[in-house]
């Protein structure tokens, strides 16, 4: 089956993640909920941000949608009897990979509920500094070619989870 990669980059991308893996340890792995996989460094949000975009766009992908959730929560928050500031900055970012995507929903068109995919990005108003970055890892079920294509996009997550951290 065909994946779209050559095998430089295959290579390549295998060497980054090994470079990834030993940059990211610099940053803490984050205490988040089964199924999260979150990585926290100290850094300026909007510097983290920046780099979670590009470690998104640097491999070709397209943010479809940059979602704002620290700013809705607070606009809402007296709407829904919030009680406190939850984030001090939020967001999550959406995109696809049309190989990716291709690859997993021909093994299972059931898989398009994976897509698209995202990365979070937080701080808090008492952590501001401490800037998290993590995606909610999706679960490998169904065929073998279908839990292989799905650890193909949680291995290009972690990667630019990875990324952004270590910058």
């Amino acid at each position: 089956m065909k994946t779209g990669l050559t095998t430089a980059g295959a290579i390549a991308i295998g060497a980054f993640a090994l470079v990834g893996t030993a940059t990211a340890n610099a940053a803490d792995k984050a205490d988040a909920p089964d199924g999260v996989t979150a990585y926290s460094v100290e850094a300026d949000f909007e510097d983290v941000r920046f780099g979670l975009e590009n470690a998104i766009i640097n491999r070709g992908l397209v943010i479809d949608y940059t979602s704002h959730i620290g700013d809705m929560l607070a606009r809402t928050s007296a709407d829904v009897g919030g009680t406190k500031q939850i984030y001090a900055n939020a967001q999550a970012m959406l995109f696809c990979s049309a190989d990716l995507s291709r690859k997993v929903m021909e093994a299972d068109p059931a898989n398009i509920a994976y897509c698209p995919y995202t990365l979070f990005i937080y701080d808090t108003p008492d952590a501001e500094g401490t800037v998290t970055v993590g995606f909610r890892r999706l679960s490998e079920t169904g065929s073998d070619t279908s839990k292989a294509a799905i650890g193909d996009i949680n291995t290009l997550l972690d990667a630019i989870a990875q990324e952004a951290v270590s910058e």
